[in-house]
């Protein structure tokens, strides 16, 4: 494909639309850049500490070192440089441009072709020229993820991202919505807004449907059903692999951390603030096995949970109550109990082994969860 000055021009044409100057608008400012791109200027141009930063954030500090550092690298591509040097002039992902070269990109073998020190970006498809864009725009585009670089030198060349995709497919439904005007019959089964539905497809998104094997509680027969793994930090933790492809977490853990969890809601126990979890672990509890079988009642369910937290001892009897009961998650709990990051995984699972193994001497193996 030959590339000439003149694709460049300004008066070429994108999608039947003529390609006018984009001023910068309210979304481009430093407040409207991508997350990574706020912490790493906080960082390298405000000189704020990486800690500080974590604070700020609730979360650790190599996390923010690890997103600042991915930002960084992503600088190499020169759109995301300049967009970075030219933050505050940045063109609007709102313009009716930002939509015709999504839908241009979106063709099958389309490209979008910058060249050093031009103002005009070009979409191409198979060597002819199929629209043509803004500097300002395609930079702004590549700072957002909307195109990733597929190809280097004097022409850089973009091909459409899934965020970008994504960011058509909400545009053109936004659009779709907002051109059919609403009739007073669209509004006879509506219902108040304090009481509807809340959300259900932003809700959805954080939900990993999963099915498990239960206890049916009226008949006692086991049965399928379909549960929301991502509920609990320890599932969550199960679907990861080590180097060699094997399950982080056994089968055998997991069960063990959910039946722990089982009991500690039947004992109705709760994080109080009040509540000192060292004595509660090292409190003088009968420990005899005689009696302690799994039979119903809250009290039970107490000893049961105060045995096997006196089995486990303080650090990991710590880590298995914060992320199995009260479903805080592996970084949170590094934090409340001031270990370093990635240790409270290591020791989670170190303790899985060692409750699983309590329970089987305990109770034998094989043992129903209550339910």
């Amino acid at each position: 494909m030959t590339i000439l000055t003149g694709d460049f021009t300004f008066e070429a044409h994108i999608g039947g639309h003529r390609s006018t100057e984009t001023p910068a608008s309210d979304d481009c400012t430093s407040n409207a850049l991508p997350e990574d791109a706020q912490l790493y200027l906080r960082h390298v141009e405000h000189g704020e500490s990486i800690r500080a930063i974590a604070r700020q954030a609730d979360c650790h500090a190599s996390t923010i070192l690890r997103r600042i550092r991915r930002f960084e690298a992503r600088r190499d591509d020169p759109l995301i440089d300049a967009a970075v040097e030219n933050r505050d002039k940045g063109a609007s992902l709102k313009s009716p441009d930002a939509l015709a070269t999504l839908r241009r990109l979106a063709e099958p073998g389309a490209l979008m072709a910058v060249a050093s020190g031009m103002d005009k970006a070009i979409v191409t498809r198979d060597g002819i020229r199929t629209g043509i864009l803004d500097r300002r725009l395609a930079e702004a585009m590549a700072l957002n993820a909307w195109v990733v670089q597929v190809g280097n030198g004097r022409v850089t060349s973009y091909a459409i991202a899934p965020a970008g995709r994504d960011a058509l497919r909400q545009r053109m439904s936004a659009d779709s919505k907002a051109a059919a005007m609403p009739r007073p019959q669209d509004f006879r089964d509506s219902s108040p807004v304090d009481q509807g539905d809340q959300g259900p497809a932003q809700a959805e998104q954080h939900r990993i449907w999963s099915e498990r094997e239960i206890r049916d509680p009226e008949n006692g027969q086991r049965r399928r059903a379909r549960v929301n793994i991502a509920e609990s930090p320890l599932l969550v933790l199960a679907r990861r692999r080590d180097a060699n492809g094997e399950p982080f977490l056994t089968r055998a853990m997991v069960a063990a951390g959910e039946r722990l969890r089982e009991d500690f809601e039947l004992a109705q126990l709760g994080p109080r603030t009040t509540q000192n979890w060292g004595g509660f672990m090292t409190a003088g509890i009968d420990v005899s096995r005689s009696g302690v079988g799994y039979r119903g009642g809250s009290e039970a369910a107490r000893n049961r949970v105060a045995i096997a937290l006196r089995e486990l001892g303080p650090g990991m009897g710590d880590v298995v109550l914060r992320v199995c009961c009260f479903l805080e998650g592996i970084e949170q709990t590094e934090r409340l109990l001031g270990w370093s990051a990635r240790s409270g995984k290591i020791v989670l699972r170190l303790a899985l082994m060692r409750l699983d193994r309590h329970y089987t001497e305990s109770y034998g193996k094989g043992s129903p969860l209550i339910g």
